[in-house]
């Protein structure tokens, strides 16, 4: 990546990137909020739910020319429980809104436009809940 900026989100610091004229948050920082031990878990969570496999493929669909719409059928319409991370979601669909990062600590980023909605599209599912 070649520009790292940071912004502060109810006191976690999320890290911003920027590599030509793609822009990724990283989703790691954001799970930490809610797990700062193991936020890969978090992550999963997230990915693991129909309406963040329903939203990734629409934004794929929309941005992404050679997504793999057989491998997202096959995610869409798994029997049983979903677990989803985003190593597998990229095997299997050849997305690119979201990628692995590999530096001393591994990190998942997504488009700014993909982790901005998913973390409002979470935070709604919470109030809903409550």
């Amino acid at each position: 990546m070649n520009k790292k900026e940071t912004i502060n989100v109810q006191g976690t610091e999320v890290a911003l990137y920027s590599q030509r004229k793609d822009q990724y948050i990283s989703l790691t920082d954001m799970a930490k909020f809610k797990n700062s031990e193991i936020p890969a878990t978090v992550i999963s969570h997230w990915m693991s739910t129909v309406f963040s496999v329903n939203f990734m493929g629409i934004w794929e669909k929309m941005n992404n020319p050679n997504f793999n719409l057989t491998g997202f059928s096959e995610v869409k319409n798994a029997n049983g429980r979903l677990v989803m991370t985003p190593k597998r979601w990229v095997e299997l669909t050849n997305a690119i809104g979201k990628h692995k990062r590999i530096a001393y600590q591994a990190r998942t980023s997504a488009g700014r436009a993909v982790g901005a909605t998913q973390q409002r599209c979470h935070h709604t599912n919470e109030v809903a809940n409550q």
